[in-house]
Parts: structure tokens; C-alpha cells; sequence
């Protein structure tokens, strides 16, 4: 609470400031941001939230959107005010069951004044009900609500979550989810997690969804359309939904070729990265003109053009991979996109080697020398690319070309030491590349800032010596792996 008295003197002055009783003078509100310098007005402060309760109704005729929001939190300090993201028109707020005052504020906030103030460190229940249309809203001159033929999708990063629940829209910030939607019979409503029933009554079905391990609210999804659904289980027993939209056209068997697999390559990625973190897994296409793909968490969203030249098992690969790097681990701020991005790119090199069509090293020794060092392509550092770089190629080809000079430095029984370690030791957190190097330090016990330096922060491409350390750099232009192009065709994954 900041506040400017004017007093004729100085004892005045001190006069008024001692009537002020010490708790009031430690009471303030929420920060509008959590403190991302890459989007300053991103989460909010406070408070932090356990888990989410969304009871929904959605219309894809008109595209409107009702729901009840309950979510669960904890403070962090004595709150007067605090934020949540939001977009939709609020018609109630209420703050542990009494009604609160609230307005709007700035592109996306959703700023509510309890009754009374909150203590700190204590549980609170904030229930929010609102109405919209998703594709109607934008901020920043654009919208993550993807309007489809036959109703609408949810999916994007960092932000996705404004356009159908109010939330703390940071990574920092995790929490559970039980996802209830409502939609005509006949159309499907997917979410995270678990389907954990599916009720019909009076022309409308009731679609349950339950994500009973911490994530990101940017990781949550919704896709309501008519879906075509396969179920399976992997062989270590984790259960599998598919969806894809009844009218992909051309697209459709390509799409079902890659996704279809996806229990094959997540069984296969825990030889790499440990035990599959979660009690779900799938992926859904939906009907959308969008070109990017993403990890929301057990259920990746693709869109159609992924699958325009055929089946790509590497996309899948990327997402999935995702799943241990990005999602069981997350970024502690969005300058530390890396730890996602090199990552889930190594992971389709490492795949490429496993389906015969090129090495990592192989395919690190083409992706060094295709590009002179001339070429912008260099002056994105991985490791702290800006808001405005940071799904560029480069955070994910230079990304993974640092993780094979890394492998190189300290060689295959420690790379895949830290591989497999580091989800375990970040389970369900955030952690900053700088953790990454401290680990890998630990793991190796060999200094490697020099390393980590070169590959990630210096805005140029290596020389010769630190490409030769790691084995890159031939006297001949190498030849470009049969990998390269699927590769490659994902290189807009994330670009939107």
C-alpha cells in the first residue's frame, strides 16, 4: 500500500505514520507479475495455487463459454488485493465464500479485493464465474483460443489459459486440475489427464477430466469437436487416448501413423530419461490451421500440417520428450527455454539414430557446418534467447548441438547419468539452466562453464577448437542425414 502524506513538519509527519498500526503498514497487494523480466505482466504475486476446479459449458455453435473456476490456494504474504489472468466477462468473485470486489485491469488481468484482508501463509478458496466468447478476445493484439468448424481448441504457449480459465499464468506456479465440460451430444470435450466419466443427459454430455500431478497452467488444454477416439496402454501399463478430428481430411491416416506410436516412443524414452512421470498419456489433432505442435501435459496437441508430407514419429518425439523436459521439469522464467527446447530436439536426434537414419553426432556435424558463421542463425544465444527469440531455430538446433559438445566433453556414462538424473532430482519443479550446469558439474565433476558458455551465451558460432572438442568440424562438407528433413519440418513446432 503506498501512500504519500503531506504535514506541515516533520513531527506531524511522524505522528500520522506511528497511528498507523504495524499490521496495516505490512499489508499490500498481489504484484501483477510474478517477476518474468521476458513478460513482466505474467503470473501474479501473492499468493500460489494447489489445484483447479473448472466446471464448464460450451457451445461450438456460437463458440460461447460458461464456467465456474474454484481454485485452491495458499498465500505467500498478507494480501489486501491480488490478480488473477483472465480474459472472459466475471459476473461473481467470491473469496472464501464471501463475495469480493473485482475489476479488470491492464490486457489480461482480473484484479479482486476480498472483504477483509488475508493473513499470510493461509489457505484460501477463490470461486470466479464467468461467461465469453473465447475467439472474440485477444490481448496483445492476439488470441490463443483456436476456433475449429466444429467447436474450439485451447493450446498455446506461454499463454493459452486466459481465454477459458482464470489462473496464475506461470510456470512457476503448478497446480492439479479437474477439467468438467459440457457439450451438445455428439461432440467431445478432451483435456489433461484422465477421462474419469462421461454422462449423457438431456442432449448434453458431461466429459470429466482429472490431471493429478502438478502443471503448468499453459500446459492445460481444451479441444471440444468430433473426435475420433483410439485407447490403448503402453507396455509398462500407462493408459493412452488418442483424438482426432472427424474431418482431417488428406492429413488423417499420416496423423494416426505418428500418434499412434506414441506409446511405442514413450516406452522407448524412459531407457533415457527414467520412469514416464504421469498416469495418462495421447495426443490430439484437431481441425485447425495452426502449424505448431505442443507438449500440454499427457496429451500433446498437433495440428494437421504437421503430418502434410507424410508420417513424422519425430514430432511425436519432441512433444513426448517434453513430458520429463519442459513439463516434470519446468522453466523457473522463460529465459530458461533451453532446458525445454535442446532437449526435446536431442531427443529426435537420439530417435534418428535408433530408427538407422543418421546419428546425434552426425547430425550435430551437419547442423554445425550448414551454416557459415556468418549467419544469424548464430547470434541467438540458447541459453538466454529474449521473448523475441525464444522459440527461434536456434534455441533448438544449437540447443542440442550444446548437449552433444557436452556429451563429448564428459562422455556417454555421465551424459546419460544427468539425463536420467535430472528429471529425478527437479521432479515437479522449475529449475534455471544455471542448475542444469551445476548439476551436470556435479554429475561429471569437471568444470564446464567454458563449455556451457560457448554453446549457449556467446553470440557467435564456436571456432574451431571448441568445435573440434566436440567432435564437429570435417574436412569435407558432411553429408545431410536421411533425418534431416523430418527434422527440420519440425522446426516451426513452436512457432506461433
Amino acid at each position: 500500500m503506498h501512500r504519500r502524506f503531506i504535514a506541515p513538519g516533520a513531527l506531524a509527519a511522524a505522528s500520522l505514520l506511528l497511528a498507523i498500526p504495524a499490521s496495516a503498514a505490512s499489508v499490500s497487494p498481489g504484484a501483477p507479475g510474478i517477476g518474468d523480466p521476458y513478460y513482466p505482466d505474467y503470473g501474479n504475486g501473492g499468493y500460489d495455487v494447489s489445484h483447479y476446479d473448472l466446471r464448464l459449458k460450451y457451445r461450438p455453435a456460437d463458440d460461447r463459454l460458461e464456467g465456474t473456476a474454484t481454485l485452491l490456494a495458499r498465500t505467500t504474504q498478507e494480501l489486501n488485493r491480488f490478480n488473477l489472468d483472465f480474459l472472459l466477462d466475471v459476473s461473481e468473485v467470491r473469496v472464501n465464500g464471501v463475495k469480493a470486489a473485482f475489476r479488470t485491469t491492464g490486457e489480461h488481468e482480473l484484479e479482486i479485493t476480498p472483504g477483509k484482508t488475508l493473513a499470510k501463509n493461509t489457505p484460501v478458496t477463490v470461486v470466479v464465474r464467468y461467461a465469453g466468447v473465447p475467439s472474440s478476445e485477444q490481448a496483445y493484439g492476439f488470441t490463443s483460443w483456436l476456433r475449429t468448424p466444429d467447436g474450439g481448441v485451447a493450446a498455446n504457449e506461454p499463454e493459452a489459459a486466459w481465454w477459458w480459465f482464470p489462473s496464475n499464468d506461470h510456470p512457476l506456479d503448478k497446480a492439479t486440475y479437474d477439467v468438467s465440460v459440457q457439450v451438445p451430444d455428439g461432440t467431445q470435450a478432451i483435456s489433461n489427464g484422465t477421462l474419469q466419466s462421461a454422462v449423457s443427459r438431456a442432449g448434453w454430455t458431461r466429459y470429466n477430466w482429472r490431471s493429478n500431478k502438478p502443471q503448468a497452467s499453459y500446459l492445460a488444454t481444451l479441444a471440444v469437436g468430433r473426435f475420433d477416439l483410439t485407447t490403448g496402454t503402453t507396455e509398462s501399463g500407462i493408459p493412452v487416448v488418442n483424438a482426432y478430428s472427424k474431418d482431417l481430411g488428406d492429413h488423417a491416416g499420416a496423423a494416426r501413423a505418428s500418434i499412434e506410436r506414441t506409446g511405442e516412443i514413450a516406452d522407448w524414452l524412459t531407457g533415457y530419461f527414467g520412469p514416464y512421470p504421469y498416469n495418462a498419456l495421447g495426443g490430439y489433432v484437431p481441425n485447425t490451421t495452426t502449424g505448431y505442435a505442443l507438449e500440454t501435459q499427457t496429451r500433446p496437441f498437433y495440428s494437421p500440417r504437421q503430418f502434410a508430407n507424410g508420417s513424422n514419429t519425430s514430432v511425436v518425439v519432441h512433444e513426448i520428450a517434453h513430458q520429463w523436459y519442459g513439463n516434470l521439469v519446468s522453466v523457473a522464467g522463460w529465459k530458461d527455454i533451453w532446458i525445454n527446447e535442446g532437449f526435446a530436439r536431442y531427443s529426435q536426434w537420439l530417435w534418428s539414430e535408433h530408427e538407422g537414419e543418421g546419428t546425434a553426432r552426425e547430425l550435430a556435424d551437419y547442423a554445425y557446418a550448414s551454416r557459415p558463421a556468418g549467419d544469424p542463425f548464430w547470434k541467438v544465444r540458447p541459453g538466454d534467447p529474449g521473448p523475441d527469440n525464444q522459440f527461434h531455430s536456434a534455441v533448438y538446433d544449437r540447443g542440442a548441438l550444446a548437449l552433444q559438445a557436452l556429451r563429448e566433453d564428459i562422455g556417454d556414462e555421465d551424459f546419460f547419468t544427468l539425463l536420467k538424473g535430472w528429471p529425478k532430482r527437479y521432479a515437479h519443479g522449475n529449475a534455471t539452466v544455471a542448475d542444469f550446469r551445476r548439476y551436470a558439474e556435479e554429475v561429471s565433476g569437471r568444470p564446464l562453464a567454458a563449455l556451457f558458455d560457448t554453446w549457449l551465451y556467446q553470440p557467435s558460432k564456436p571456432g574451431a577448437p571448441a568445435a573440434a572438442e566436440a567432435s564437429l568440424g570435417t574436412a569435407k562438407a558432411p553429408e545431410q542425414p536421411r533425418s534431416w528433413k523430418k527434422i527440420a519440418a519440425t522446426n516451426d513446432v513452436h512457432a506461433h
